[in-house]
């Protein structure tokens, strides 16, 4: 880090508080655990686990210099995973519609609604492809470009983690 007390401070607690997360992960039946301090405007700590792939992803920066840090860490374990995954993975398609937050996801708005897509449906940016309920909040997810709705790769009311693949929209 650099000889700021104040940086050194952060990097204590930071510590503890990455062993935390990983001793949660561990005890719990989570895959994948992500979460995003802000110290300041420029700097903050980012921290992603992930039980399934041994990704551990740790950058603790002035927000300028974080996307360096992240991206040298980040493409070292992707790269052993994606050759025999690639093909199969949805999360991989150029459409892929993935889950903000995890939760529980809805096709529709109420129980017996029509669903907000269908497949072969024409969406515009900033549609609401479904809902997912996270800590009692009901968060619609937008489509992020006007396209077409190829696939649901989710059923209504099925839990969703972080980054799971929801949809494909090309």
């Amino acid at each position: 880090m650099s000889n700021d007390p104040k940086n050194d401070k952060h990097h204590d607690g930071d510590v503890a508080f990455i062993q935390s997360l990983a001793e949660l992960l561990n005890a719990s039946n989570l895959a994948e655990l992500s979460v995003k301090r802000e110290y300041g405007e420029h700097n903050r700590l980012t921290v992603s686990l992930s039980k399934e792939g041994k990704q551990v992803t740790y950058a603790a920066a002035p927000a300028a210099a974080a996307p360096a840090p992240a991206a040298a860490a980040a493409p070292a374990p992707a790269p052993a995973a994606a050759p025999a995954a690639a093909s199969d993975d949805p999360a991989s398609l150029p459409g892929a519609v993935t889950s903000p937050m995890v939760g529980t996801a809805y096709l529709s708005a109420e129980p017996g609604a029509a669903p907000f897509v269908q497949i072969g449906q024409a969406v515009s940016e900033g549609d609401t492809l479904m809902i997912v309920e996270a800590m009692k909040t009901m968060n619609h997810i937008p489509a992020p470009r006007a396209g077409t709705v190829k696939r649901i790769l989710i059923d209504d009311g099925a839990p969703v983690e972080f980054g799971s693949p929801l949809m494909i929209v090309e």
